[in-house]
């Protein structure tokens, strides 16, 4: 910190209380955030009991949500699907709309696209009204062979885009085959809308009935059927969400999960169209700034934080479904250590029941109760059933069971195991180490370097030396 040069010995005195409090109050608050960090993702004993269980769960999610976003996973997948979207919502209309046409339903369907424009402003309205008319110029019938090809692409890579988002937050390595991307892809295109035309004509008819306007006219049934039909709307896209990800990735998720998410998505969509109604559709900045291109920036911004909502939503139904992947990386660093302890604790939370007669855990179970990410317990369990240590069992090989007799398991064994370098990797090494380091034993790990230079320096005299020898002795 500067010092003006007119301060005096009590000027350096204050800067200098004012320096010292500064970096204590910075390093005081490095320390509670390193608590609250310690408390949230390395806690070995989490709470178990309500609030305080609901809060340790909402700040773990949120932690995980807020490093996401930072590292632009979330944001960068968002940004592509806006992109695909742009090439693709036409397309994707049309086809949704030739069965619902076919039915002479599509009016029922055209207020939800209305709606989704609607925090645009009037200019969302014209838009929406645009996009209509083009799904209309669109004649399925009549586009050949060809077109018609091109058009299901179109649609079926947006939706393959979908998939690959869900896939990272799922940590789902492999996508759908080819032959289950058309046929879950397209019947989810046809089907799905008319399901919820089907579920809206419903509504309206039970809402329509006798016994139902019967209750309409005593109150509070009435208020309350008033309310339950203005919020129908945050119903619908609460389903949507929950449906997208129930479905989507290519992994088992639970309904209770992908509900939760759906929820709050739908919570989170409806503020976000509020406040986008409120600030950015009516703000003259940007019409004073793009002129007539505004409205094609306001959508970008508005398809940009719908895709951003859609996959915050899925980020939640992941973490509270696999609450062990919530780390301070995303992708965890696989060192020595956790390798090693992860092996030990898993070998013995499945020889332990084994020896004492009771069934065989679950593996996804056993998962969940080490708290550790996913991925890394199930590579350290694929890597000790290769080495024969663990194996699968039960009707749906979802159960671990002990490879062999557990007389003839060591702790050796297990670590030999895990340490194994089954790329061979460690062959392309150049041949420089002693041999005690190469095998690892234990003598060579009090030792120093230079002690080793020294113990393999006279190594290669002793060799020498003999190797002269054996000369002398041959000549």
């Amino acid at each position: 910190m500067d010092v003006p040069a007119h301060a005096g010995v009590a000027g350096y005195r204050e800067y200098d209380k004012l320096g010292t409090g500064c970096c204590v109050a910075s390093i005081q608050y490095k320390e509670r955030v390193k608590q609250a960090e310690d408390w949230i993702l390395a806690n070995p004993e989490p709470p178990s009991k309500w609030p305080w269980r609901w809060l340790y769960v909402s700040g773990r999610t949120a932690y995980a949500l807020v490093r996401d976003i930072a590292n632009g996973n979330l944001t960068l997948h968002a940004m592509s699907l806006v992109y695909t979207t742009l090439l693709s919502i036409v397309p994707l209309l049309a086809l949704s709309f030739s069965v619902l046409k076919a039915l002479g339903v599509h009016e029922r369907m055209e207020p939800f696209l209305f709606q989704f424009f609607q925090p645009m402003g009037p200019q969302g309205v014209q838009l929406a009204e645009q996009i209509l008319g083009f799904v209309d110029n669109i004649k399925v019938g009549v586009l050949g062979s060809v077109g018609l090809a091109l058009l299901v692409y179109t649609v079926i890579s947006l939706i393959q885009k979908i998939e690959s988002s869900f896939n990272m937050i799922w940590r789902v390595p492999q996508m759908r085959s080819v032959g289950q991307r058309f046929s879950n892809y397209l019947s989810v295109i046809m089907v799905g809308p008319l399901l919820m035309v089907s579920g809206i004509g419903m509504s309206a008819a039970v809402l329509g009935t006798e016994a139902v306007q019967t209750l309409a006219a005593i109150e509070p049934f009435g208020s309350l059927i008033a309310l339950v039909t203005r919020l129908m709307p945050f119903f619908l896209v609460c389903g949507a969400f929950t449906f997208f990800y129930a479905f989507m990735p290519n992994t088992r998720v639970k309904i209770k999960y992908a509900l939760i998410g759906g929820v709050l998505a739908g919570i989170l969509w409806q503020a976000a169209s509020i406040t986008f109604a409120a600030t950015v559709a009516t703000s003259a900045r940007y019409a004073a700034i793009y002129s007539g291109f505004a409205i094609g920036i306001i959508m970008l911004i508005w398809l940009y934080l719908n895709w951003l909502i859609l996959l915050l939503g899925a980020s939640i139904s992941y973490y509270l479904q696999n609450p062990g992947a919530i780390a301070k990386h995303r992708e965890v660093q696989f060192s020595p250590e956790l390798q090693e302890k992860i092996a030990l604790t898993l070998m013995w939370q499945v020889c332990k029941p084994f020896n004492e007669g009771k069934p065989a855990p679950h593996q996804e179970a056993l998962e969940h109760k080490l708290r550790v990410p996913g991925e890394v317990t199930r590579r350290i369990s694929d890597k000790l059933i290769r080495h024969g240590l663990l194996s699968l069992a039960g009707s749906g090989g979802d159960r671990l069971v002990p490879g062999r007799d557990l007389d003839l398991i060591t702790v050796d064994d297990v670590l030999k195991a895990v340490r194994q370098d089954e790329e061979r990797m460690v062959q392309r090494l150049p041949n420089v180490l002693p041999p005690e380091l190469m095998e690892r034993r234990l003598v060579a790990g009090g030792k120093t370097f230079p002690e080793l230079f020294r113990d393999s320096s006279a190594e290669k005299r002793v060799e020498a030396s003999k190797s002269d020898q054996a000369h002398e002795v041959a000549r």
